[in-house]
């Protein structure tokens, strides 16, 4: 068996570390490859006074610094960017932006991705679009007969898992976050838990959800998003993530079956 890899794929600076940072830290400690694609830098996720806001390209380069510091708080080996703007993720050209991903896919040669479900979590279209772009690449990276931008040669992922939050995760952090919907277009978007039965995979992180915390507070000017959470001392903070770690298996080449998995490289190791 060849070294085990790890890719994510997410939409912006922070989806890794608030959505899974005690799941991709354990897997880097354990010797795992972790990597991860990112589709844009951020730059719309200003949450200051607006006189303040530093403006697209600056705002990019600050959150760019930020996801830097937290994927090698993680112990992430490495990390790329699409170069989409923030909240236009959804508007790129899909070809171009599949054969980005896929050629990352064949370079990094991954066994597991994750990425975003098809309801992007609570609805955003930024997540939505990367989770389909994502699937997508991964039936095109293993296709011999598809030619991305370097030519690379074909590679079969053998997992892809989305990233999902339980109700007993969301139960518990809801007091702390406030209103948790937003417009998009003409309707209000918003949370929806997955019950604990559609969950597949549940990882035991909690030994590695200080170093999680310690990630998601190299993203400064995103803490305004967590609400109260951002105020909680490391080990409360750490015990509340180690409630993450939900995850559905969209498909798998090496196993199956209701049982819940602990690892995502069940059937690979």
């Amino acid at each position: 068996m060849t070294s085990l890899k790890l890719l994510a794929v997410f939409a912006h600076p922070d989806d890794e570390s608030m959505g899974m940072g005690g799941t991709l830290a354990k897997y880097s400690a354990e010797g795992v490859d972790t990597h991860l694609i990112c589709a844009s830098r951020g730059e719309r996720g200003w949450f200051g006074p607006e006189e303040q806001n530093p403006g697209l390209e600056r705002l990019g380069q600050l959150r760019t610094v930020e996801l830097t510091n937290a994927v090698n708080a993680l112990g992430m080996k490495s990390l790329h960017f699409l170069d989409y703007i923030d909240g236009d993720v959804d508007q790129a050209d899909h070809a171009e932006a599949i054969g980005k991903i896929v050629t990352h896919i064949r370079k990094i040669r991954p066994q597991v991705v994750v990425t975003f479900p098809p309801d992007g979590n609570y609805g955003h279209p930024d997540h939505i679009a990367i989770g389909q772009f994502t699937s997508a690449a991964i039936v095109c990276a293993a296709d011999s007969s598809y030619k991305d931008p370097e030519n690379l040669p074909a590679h079969r992922v053998s997992k892809l898992y989305y990233m999902v939050d339980g109700e007993s995760f969301i139960n518990l952090i809801s007091p702390f976050m406030g209103n948790m919907t937003f417009p998009v277009d003409d309707q209000v978007r918003g949370e929806f838990p997955w019950k604990d039965w559609m969950i597949t995979t549940r990882i035991d992180m909690a030994e590695h959800c200080s170093a999680a915390w310690r990630a998601i507070q190299y993203h400064q000017s995103q803490l305004p998003t967590i609400g109260a959470l951002a105020q909680m001392p490391e080990e409360s903070a750490a015990a509340v993530l180690s409630m993450q770690g939900t995850f559905y298996r969209a498909f798998s080449l090496v196993n199956g079956g209701r049982k819940i998995e602990s690892d995502f490289f069940e059937g690979l190791r």
